[in-house]
């Protein structure tokens, strides 16, 4: 089964499972083909994380990029920039995705590179049908960039993504010749064109024209990493995240918080209460503490030891507060599920941070790099401040879910500092009230904004809202359902083996079997 946000990404994976390979395999596959079919979200020059089960363990795969070693905050307040800016060579990282390719596949692939990502170079070289999700998001990214991107060096975005002059709409047929070469050189040498090779040698000299911070060096210098998995027992489950620098420590905090508390149903107004608070909480905590691992001033185990949860869980009452960070003890993105018939599961994330990224697209290439660095600070008194070669806080997080020594599967969802609260919502879904991998997802969202403002979306129960307001919390009603992320799961059955999938009906969602 692949479970992904586009219908042509999900039959990559599959054509991939039918001749041959595995899960992993099926979601390099799709994660290749997403970087063509959706690049409003992700892109080669973006960012990667996995959780991937196989020979009955979760290994975890982080392929974040550090900021260049030439980089500064002095450099960019020399600048005029009193923050870090969204677009442009002072928010891109080094691209971590296609070593993560490269990675999954050395280490678990069945089958070679050049014919895993076969199809998404099909897709690049020969075009393909846009769908209305992903065009509505290329058409806001383009009136937005031709009002900021005024610069000669953004020019070879517009030129590979609005070759018209406009942004393409949906059903027309968008192309790039030039992602599909560079698709092939990164198959054919395993990644290492990118970073040592030729590739390289093209990001360096478009950095280098136009005062970048990126270097060849960088590039050269960067390999992804295997991390042990953190996880929470959460009413007989195991939830599985990755360790910081991603955000999914966060859902573990509010999942520890929210264990000593019963819920009588979903659609009662203290589950949702207790739900929002715990995780106003968490993602306070997160945001002051998550950074580099190298660099926080706190311990994973400090802020999931039971002790500081309890004492979390404290500052929860009956009216909605405003959250701080507590003390503990001092020590635009997509994403899909595989799985195969020989048992292994994949929970794959990729982005370039905000839609296309940074604005700037590598000449002649079709690589978009990402502005993740914008996530860095330039309080220098903050744990995320940027640094040279330092990894920022991230927000992508794959999830996992196992129950004892089986595995259950595979949950992610997109969408910014949205991710954790959507984590926690279809976590919740899934093992409090037994919804099904689909309802799990259909279900209602709300989304924590800061302060006491928590917005819903339009078909969030008006009685549980109105409750909400007389606790204390500020309701807003969203317009857009992208601002709840957009997900997939897949479970597998203990006893028959059978894999039941959801795909996110926010979105152009598609689950692919075989």
């Amino acid at each position: 089964m692949v479970a992904t946000t586009a219908p042509l990404a999900s039959q990559a994976g599959i054509e991939v499972l039918r001749d041959g390979g595995n899960a992993i395999d099926a979601a390099v596959a799709a994660a290749a083909a997403l970087t063509v079919v959706e690049p409003t979200a992700n892109g080669i020059g973006g960012d990667a994380f996995a959780l991937i089960w196989s020979g009955g363990k979760l290994h975890g795969l982080n392929a974040s990029g550090p900021a260049p070693r030439g980089i500064s905050i002095d450099k960019l307040e020399r600048a005029g920039h009193k923050e870090m800016p969204r677009h442009g060579w002072a928010p891109v990282t080094v691209p971590g995705v296609p070593a993560a390719w490269a990675e999954a596949s050395r280490r678990f692939g069945a089958l070679p590179l050049t014919q895993t990502l076969h199809r998404a170079v099909e897709y690049a070289r020969n075009g393909f049908a846009l769908g209305a999700s992903t065009a509505a998001i290329w058409d806001r990214s383009f009136e937005l960039y031709k009002r900021v991107l005024q610069h000669e060096q953004y020019e070879s975005w517009f030129r590979t993504f609005a070759p018209s002059g406009q942004a393409p709409t949906a059903g027309s047929v968008w192309s790039s010749p030039d992602h599909a070469t560079t698709l092939e050189s990164i198959a054919e040498t395993g990644a290492a064109s990118f970073y040592q090779g030729e590739l390289a040698k093209r990001i360096g000299e478009y950095s280098r024209a136009f005062g970048g911070y990126i270097t060849v060096e960088d590039l050269a210098g960067f390999a992804p990493q295997w991390v042990q998995p953190i996880r929470i027992n959460y009413r007989g489950y195991d939830v599985w995240e990755l360790p910081p620098n991603g955000q999914g420590l966060i859902v573990l905090m509010a999942l520890g918080m929210l264990n000593r508390y019963s819920f009588s149903g979903r659609d009662n107004i203290d589950t949702y209460h207790l739900a929002i608070e715990a995780m106003k909480l968490s993602m306070t905590d997160g945001i002051r503490y998550i950074t580099d691992p190298d660099a926080m001033d706190v311990s994973v185990q400090s802020l999931l030891a039971e002790e500081y949860l309890a004492q979390r869980r404290s500052c929860i009452d009956r009216r909605a507060r405003q959250p701080e960070p507590g003390a503990p003890q001092k020590g635009g993105t997509v994403y899909l599920a595989t799985a195969d018939n020989k048992g292994n599961m994949v929970s794959w994330i990729q982005s370039n941070y905000e839609d296309f990224g940074s604005g700037l697209v590598v000449p002649g290439t079709g690589i978009a790099l990402q502005n993740r660095g914008s996530t860095f600070t330039l309080d220098r008194d903050h744990p995320n401040c940027l640094a040279p070669g330092k990894r920022t806080y991230h927000t992508i997080i794959p999830g996992f879910v196992s129950r004892g020594d089986e595995p259950v599967g595979p949950f992610g969802i997109m969408g910014g500092f949205n991710q954790p609260q959507a984590h926690l919502q279809v976590v919740m879904n899934m093992v409090d009230f037994d919804y099904n991998p689909q309802a799990s997802l259909d279900a209602p969202r709300w989304r924590w904004l800061q302060d006491r403002t928590v917005l819903v979306e339009r078909h969030f129960p008006t009685h549980l809202a109105d409750e909400l307001l007389r606790r204390g919390h500020e309701i807003q009603v969203a317009v857009d359902p992208a601002e709840f992320g957009r997900g997939q799961i897949i479970h597998r059955d203990p006893e028959t083996g059978v894999l039941m999938g959801g795909t996110e009906s926010r979105a152009d969602g598609h689950i692919a079997t075989c």
